[in-house]
């Protein structure tokens, strides 16, 4: 089999330097999002809720080139409302990738050495099939008939997509936030097929007060008239903006710490303070009313509300060491119990923080793995620090791999 190629479109990088992460080495340079189809009537995806879809395709970008023997493929996990465009820039839109500043010649994922995939999760808006996509069967929006979803229905598309490029053994899966969730249960699943994780401000189980945040953004939606029992897409709505605002509003509060809002933006209310009139008195005036306004409204333009229910609610009933998966946990990892698995966790992170890594580490290693480290970075900016610049979390990233 030839090797695959990468999705760049030029193997020349577009520029060199260091990028916000400090790392050396130039970018991958202009890129473009691909599809492929990893399920067919033929050939259908199983599903956790016993339902099949008859229907997969997978948005993907590639990085780098598959060795001969396929021993350095590295796959990317992307976090919840990421999407398949990990580096490079998108030669439609102009947008960088969400790690760019991580990924391509000499710096931290070497494609000079690695190559890297990164796919779409199934359900999303971005690329790959999910709520908002037609229904072969009807030729309309799928809305609330799209099934119900797991993180291993997710990962199984992940694989497929990996089997659709020839590859059959990773040698690492990393993925930060959802996406360690996923790159967990791949290797509970079928652990013969990688040889590291890389799991960072991941949880093996979400506490009470994480489902309640996301169980009030998913309401927020539901509540919404504009959401119309899912049929909004098909009748051509406005959909549930209200909610969908919202419920981005009361997640991005998760995403950053206490900190670091106080530093970027102060709590002083606008001078002269109280106004004359109440509507004025209850509008958003602060900084950080107005910044979280911005944040929901931005949203609206990238994101869709059926595909942020699908995505959230998987979440909530991820256990992989719980009591009734532990004895599948404990035999998957007999299978390659000297994978290496590297957990990572940020200091202000109070979504996934250190509790959850040194949770995902007791269940790694009670169901076998020889092979378990933990490393937590300082960091300013809570959950979100995997997407910022860190001390030391390049270098971390870049001995991961080796």
């Amino acid at each position: 089999m030839t090797p695959p190629r990468s999705s760049v479109d030029r193997p020349e990088p577009a520029s060199a330097g260091s990028g916000p992460f400090g790392v050396g080495g130039a970018g991958v340079g202009p890129v473009r999002t691909q599809h492929v189809v990893v399920a067919t009537a033929a050939d259908p995806l199983e599903l956790d809720c016993g339902r099949r879809l008859g229907h997969v395709e997978v948005g993907y970008e590639t990085y780098g080139r598959l060795d001969p023997d396929g021993g350095n493929a590295v796959y990317l996990c992307h976090a919840l409302t990421g999407d398949a465009h990990a580096a490079g820039i998108d030669g439609v839109t102009g947008a960088v990738g969400w790690w760019d500043a991580l990924i391509g010649p000499g710096r931290a994922i070497d494609t000079d050495r690695w190559f890297v995939v990164c796919g779409t999760l199934l359900g999303s808006c971005l690329g790959t099939t999910g709520p908002t996509t037609a229904d072969p069967a009807t030729g309309r929006p799928y809305g609330l008939d799209f099934p119900p979803l797991t993180i291993a229905d997710q990962a199984r598309v992940h694989r497929r997509l990996c089997r659709a490029l020839g590859i059959d053994r990773l040698h690492a899966v990393i993925g930060p936030s959802v996406g360690g969730m996923h790159a967990l249960q791949w290797f509970l699943d079928a652990p013969e097929e990688i040889g590291r994780t890389v799991l960072i401000a991941s949880s093996g189980r979400l506490t009470v007060e994480n489902r309640a945040f996301s169980a009030a953004g998913r309401q927020a939606i539901l509540d919404d008239p504009g959401f119309d029992g899912g049929r909004y897409l098909e009748r051509g709505g406005p959909g549930p903006v209200v909610g969908l605002a919202a419920a981005r509003r009361f997640a991005h509060i998760t995403y950053v710490s206490g900190g670091s809002l106080q530093r970027k933006l102060g709590d002083a209310p606008p001078s002269p303070w109280p106004p004359r009139e109440a509507a004025d008195w209850l509008a958003p005036g602060r900084a950080i009313e107005r910044y979280l306004e911005h944040q929901g409204r931005s949203f609206l333009d990238r994101f869709d509300a059926l595909s942020y229910l699908y995505l959230t609610r998987p979440m909530d009933d991820f256990d992989p060491f719980g009591e009734q998966a532990a004895a599948a946990a404990r035999s998957a990892v007999q299978r390659n119990p000297a994978a290496r698995h590297r957990v990572i966790s940020f200091d202000s992170d109070w979504r996934f923080g250190a509790d959850h890594s040194r949770a995902l580490v007791d269940g790694l290693r009670a169901a076998g793995a020889l092979d378990v480290s933990h490393q937590e970075l300082a960091a300013p900016w809570g959950h979100d620090a995997f997407l910022l610049e860190v001390d030391g979390f390049p270098e971390l990233i870049a001995e991961s791999l080796r």
